[in-house]
């Protein structure tokens, strides 16, 4: 279904959540929500109901609040809602599964224009059609809050296969990556330096002129395409293990070497030309998995690294070229620093 590109009839931009209420912003809404194909009931009742073909689902959600994880004077509604799609989708993909269906809540502020919520659900319906044709919302919640906050929580199909673990890397296994590393990180980092007021409060006239100089970097950080036909596609092609690296490289690869017991060595030479931003970068949410040796690798992987035993002094742990790397990656109990923007 094609949305409307204005507010439905005897609507106004002006219109608020608080001032039109629950109902009518649904209303809004429903008509720019993708279809899920998977849907035998959707939005309209209690509960959805979604079909599992092979008597199994992957289940996975997502949280996105404002200040810890976006600042509304650098992301477009639009924006928002194609980031927590994507999220979403990659973390379905990494376990093997096709994703089938979204359920969003959304709580916002009572003075949040409607319009904001139509483009976010925009944003919901673009990046399931290009990232996960035939994955739609089936449902959702509103809520009134202080902070804008985004939930998602995603479903998958195994398809009949085996969900892929962050447990099966062997010592010799093939370690390798489908899609970007470390873009989002530089473009978040030209938003920390530019795209700021002289006060450092993010804004919104320097973000648009990072836009037209750095529209490729800013787009993997504010919405990123993660390759998500790649997660099914590994796993028919006898992908070890998997998962979405959405904390950095380093931290992620550990958490496969910890689950795995084995260790990981990643080269800088196959980092591409930036391997700092690589290993410390987070939100690509590109897919990490290892393979059998000698594997061909399917897709958009390509080598970056060798699974090898874990040192009896270290433990499960990656290095970069034989070293324990600088920098690891994103904890967001760590850091933020209470700001939002």
């Amino acid at each position: 279904m094609t949305p409307p590109e204005t507010p439905a009839d005897g609507a106004s931009n002006a219109d608020t959540l608080g001032s039109v209420g629950e109902g009518a912003v649904l209303e809004r809404i429903f008509p720019r929500l993708p279809g899920a194909a998977s849907a035998l009931i959707g939005p309209g009742d209690d509960a959805a109901v979604v079909a599992a073909p092979d008597g199994r689902f992957v289940v996975t959600t997502d949280l996105m609040v404002h200040g810890p994880d976006f600042r509304l004077a650098w992301s477009t509604p639009v924006e928002l809602g194609l980031k927590a799609a994507a999220s979403n989708l990659a973390d379905v993909a990494a376990m093997g599964a096709v994703p089938t269906a979204l359920v969003v809540a959304i709580a916002a502020p009572s003075n949040t224009p409607v319009s904001t919520l139509e483009l976010i659900a925009d944003g919901l319906r673009e990046g399931c059609e290009s990232l996960a044709p035939g994955c739609g919302v089936v449902g959702g919640d509103l809520s009134v809050s202080a902070t804008l906050t985004i939930a998602v929580t995603a479903f998958g199909d195994l398809e009949g296969r085996d969900p892929v673990l962050r447990s099966g890397a062997r010592v010799g296994d093939t370690v390798a990556v489908s899609g970007a590393l470390g873009r989002s990180l530089r473009g978040l980092e030209l938003l920390f330096t530019r795209g700021v007021d002289a006060a450092g409060e993010p804004d919104a006239a320097a973000t648009a002129e990072l836009r037209r100089e750095h529209p490729d970097l800013l787009a993997a950080h504010l919405a990123p395409t993660p390759p998500i036909a790649d997660g099914p596609l590994a796993a028919e092609s006898g992908v070890t293990a998997m998962l979405d690296v959405s904390d950095g490289l380093a931290l992620d690869a550990a958490r496969i070497a910890r689950a795995s017991g084995v260790g990981i060595d990643l080269e800088s030479a196959l980092l591409g030309d930036d391997p700092d931003a690589a290993i410390a970068g987070g939100e690509d949410h590109s897919l990490l998995a290892t393979f059998p040796d000698g594997a061909a690798l399917p897709g958009g992987f390509r080598r970056i690294g060798t699974v090898v035993e874990a040192q009896a002094e270290h433990g499960p742990r990656v290095t970069v070229d034989g070293a324990t790397p600088a920098r690891s990656g994103w904890d967001p109990y760590a850091g933020w620093d209470g700001a939002a923007g």
